[in-house]
C-alpha cells in the first residue's frame, strides 16, 4: 500500500493511493492511522471519500511524529567524501516535529547561512511499539518507508562538535510523499532503491539503499535499545555521497533553485528554495 497524508478544505486526512484517486482512511493523519493496532487492515478498508491524486496536496507524512531520529554516514561514499573512517556504530542525532514540512512545500533558506546544503535520504516510518527488538521484531515494527530531504545549515551544523544546530531549522525537512509498505518495494525491509538528487535538473547525488552499512532492520534494532519506538517515528536513514558541502568548489543554495529527490517505487520531492 501506498498511504499519504494530504491537506483538504477540512483539514488533513489519512488517505491509500487506489489508482488515480486517494481514498480518505477516516484518520486525519498516516501518524493517527499507525497509533490504531490494527492499521493495516484499517488501511486496506474501502472508504467512500475520495479526492484526484493528481491535485493532492501533500502534508509530512506523519505531521507530529514523537521522535524524528537521524543517523549520520550511512553511505561509504559519504563518507569518504566527508573524510571519516567507517563507523562502527551508527552515528545518531535528532530532529524536532517542527523541522518537517510537505514533499512539495518551499522550504525557506534562513537569512543566518550562507551554506544551505542538501541531503537525500530514504527513511524508515515506524508502525508499532517496540523496545530492545531482535531481529523479526524491529522487521515486524517497520510499517514502511518514505523520502526526506535533510535540509543542513552547514555553518552553524560544524560551529560545534555536535550537529544538532545545523539540523534543526524550523520547516526544512519536507517528507513523503508515501509511506510505501515493505511488501511494495524490492528487497522488502532491506530495500534495494535506487536515489536520485538534483539541484535545477542537475544530479547531485545518485545511489542505491542496497549500499547502506546499517540497513534498516539494524537501526531499529539498535535505536529500539536506546529509546521505546512508537508508531509513526520516523529514522532518517543516511545520505550518500554528492553533497554540496563536500565539493570542490563546496556548492550551497541561495534561493530560486529547485531541488528534487526521486526514491524509486515511493516517490518525488520536489521543493523551491526561497530566500528567508
Amino acid at each position: 500500500m501506498k498511504l499519504a497524508t494530504i491537506r483538504t478544505a477540512e483539514g488533513t486526512r489519512a488517505v491509500r493511493l487506489d489508482g488515480d484517486q486517494h481514498v480518505d482512511l477516516g484518520y486525519a493523519s498516516v501518524g493517527d492511522l499507525l497509533a490504531e493496532e490494527a492499521w493495516a487492515s484499517q488501511a486496506a478498508a474501502t472508504g467512500s471519500t475520495t479526492y484526484p491524486a493528481e491535485t493532492a496536496d501533500f502534508a509530512p507524512v506523519v505531521p507530529q511524529p514523537s521522535k524524528v531520529v537521524c543517523v549520520g554516514l550511512n553511505y561509504r561514499s559519504h563518507i569518504e567524501e566527508m573524510g571519516r573512517d567507517l563507523p562502527e556504530y551508527p552515528v545518531l542525532f535528532a530532529k524536532f516535529a517542527d523541522t518537517l514540512t510537505g514533499p512539495n512545500d518551499a522550504v525557506t533558506k534562513p537569512a543566518e547561512t550562507v551554506q544551505l546544503d542538501w541531503e537525500c535520504e530514504l527513511t524508515i516510518v515506524i508502525g508499532s511499539t517496540v523496545r530492545h527488538a531482535d531481529e523479526e521484531q524491529a522487521a515486524a515494527a517497520i510499517a514502511g518507508f518514505t523520502a526526506a530531504n535533510d535540509y543542513s545549515v552547514r555553518d552553524w551544523q560544524f560551529r560545534t562538535r555536535e550537529w544538532l544546530q545545523g539540523k534543526i531549522w524550523e520547516a526544512t525537512t519536507p517528507v513523503g510523499p508515501y509511506v510505501v509498505t515493505p511488501d511494495e518495494l524490492p528487497g522488502g525491509v532491506r530495500p534495494e532503491l535506487a536515489t536520485r538528487l538534483t539541484v535545477d535538473g542537475v544530479e547531485k547525488q545518485s545511489a542505491n539503499t542496497s549500499d547502506l552499512l546499517f540497513d534498516p532492520v539494524d537501526l531499529v534494532r539498535y535505536i529500539s535499545t536506546i529509546t521505546t519506538l512508537r508508531p509513526g517515528d520516523l529514522i532518517l536513514t543516511g545520505t550518500n555521497g554528492g553533497v554540496g558541502h563536500a565539493r570542490a568548489p563546496q556548492e550551497f543554495l541561495w534561493g530560486g533553485e529547485s531541488v528534487e529527490i526521486t526514491v524509486e517505487g515511493i516517490g518525488t520531492l520536489t521543493n523551491t528554495i526561497v530566500k528567508g
